[in-house]
């Protein structure tokens, strides 16, 4: 091997197709899962491509240890096949005990991990591998994803934008902070992002849906339907602009054309979990638990740990048992505990499970640490907190009560 880094290897482990996120919620109080679907695709990070202006980040690192190599392209290798992630996982590990500023090794790590639902450790690895090379435009863009799942949009934006103010040809980059402004309301700074953009990019097709979004997002339907059109102009067999095209007629009401389009998207892109997430959620807002219930295990069937299919899962179980089929809730509660289990402060997975105990089960003084566990990790403007609130109360009147319901 003639360089220190082995750029073509690591392609194999990506995040997925592009950076739109979408967040979808119940209208109803059952479903006030709400957060059932924070529907995320990740933008790709495979390739180890780099900002087209950056520097060479591992320019003062010494020369890496080839055994610490030969363990991350094994490591690569096995996380090829979902069946050995944990042990790509060991690999990767190995390969940083063995080299420490083997980022790659990290970065690598940290998509698996992400992959896996397992966010903490997840962003732990990504800042440790920006650290050692913070000019690589993929580690930034991994990082900036991470946070994003974690609900920290803000703290996922202010790293983007100081990267493309240094790289300002790092389109991933950009596309991604469009993406993280918006969900973060900063709706004027992600139409200027996006601006950029397609300055560089002209008629992109991801750029033009992302800036529908974000005109979607300040009420101007009328111009996002527009964007969202020229954007399938361009590609009539964009699974992003026909997501996007959902989401426009969502906005305006009409729910069957809403799931035509997401299915449309599926069918355009079969590994797009988001579409399935989303007609996942409407139908959770129709109350077709069953339906809503086939589409997060189509989700599940491809992605098997995505938190938000499983959390959207233990919402429609919830659903379809009406509060009788024990079996169903049961089910439900293990899909809200395997969340939890990799991300403790997964926000929508602790407020489904605080209401699964106070309402399912009847057990509101054991779904008291959950609802607080929220209230502390949520945004102070999540549509939530209300209704947490009014819960974490009557949750404290039953403890007061002696734990009666």
């Amino acid at each position: 091997m003639s360089t220190r880094r082995l750029r073509a290897l690591l392609g194999a482990v990506d995040f997925g197709d592009n950076g739109l996120r979408v967040i979808r919620r119940s209208v109803t109080h059952v479903l006030s899962a709400a957060l059932l679907a924070a529907v995320l695709a990740t933008p790709a990070c495979g390739g180890k491509k780099t900002s087209g202006d950056a520097k060479t980040a591992e320019k003062g690192l010494p020369p890496a240890n080839p055994i610490a190599v030969q363990r991350m392209v094994e490591g690569v290798a096995a996380a090829k096949d979902p069946r050995m992630q944990t042990r790509a996982v060991e690999l990767f590990r190995e390969a940083i005990r063995i080299d420490p500023n083997l980022w790659e090794a990290r970065f690598d790590l940290g998509v698996v991990l992400a992959n896996m639902g397992d966010l903490a450790h997840a962003e732990e690895e990504l800042r440790a591998a920006a650290k050692i090379a913070p000019n690589r435009e993929e580690v930034v863009v991994a990082l900036a994803e991470v946070r994003r799942r974690r609900g920290s949009n803000k703290e996922a934006a202010a790293a983007l934008e100081e990267f493309v103010k240094d790289h300002p040809g790092a389109l991933s980059a950009r596309t991604l902070l469009v993406t993280s402004l918006r969900d973060s309301g900063q709706y004027d700074k992600a139409i200027a992002q996006a601006r950029e953009v397609l300055v560089r990019k002209p008629g992109d097709a991801t750029a033009l849906a992302e800036l529908a979004l974000c005109h979607l997002g300040k009420g101007e339907r009328d111009t996002a339907q527009l964007l969202v059109k020229q954007s399938l102009d361009v590609n009539p067999k964009s699974a992003v602009a026909h997501r996007v095209q959902g989401l426009v007629f969502l906005a305006g009401g009409d729910d069957a054309a809403a799931f035509q389009s997401f299915s449309k998207a599926a069918q355009e892109d079969p590994q797009d979990t988001t579409s399935r997430l989303n007609m996942g959620a409407v139908l959770l807002r129709a109350g077709a638990y069953a339906k809503a219930a086939e589409q997060y295990r189509s989700a599940l069937a491809v992605s098997p740990d995505e938190p938000s299919a499983q959390i959207g899962l233990a919402a429609a179980l919830r659903g379809e048992s009406g509060g009788k089929d024990a079996k169903r809730i049961d089910e439900a509660k293990a899909l809200l505990d395997k969340v939890l289990e990799r991300d403790p402060h997964n926000i929508a997975a602790l407020f489904n499970m605080g209401i699964l105990l106070a309402e399912s089960l009847k057990r509101p003084v054991e779904a008291k640490p959950f609802f607080e566990r929220y209230l502390e990790d949520a945004p102070a403007d999540h549509p939530a907190r209300a209704e947490a609130e009014r819960q974490l109360a009557n949750a404290k009147a039953s403890a007061t009560a002696g734990g009666k319901p």
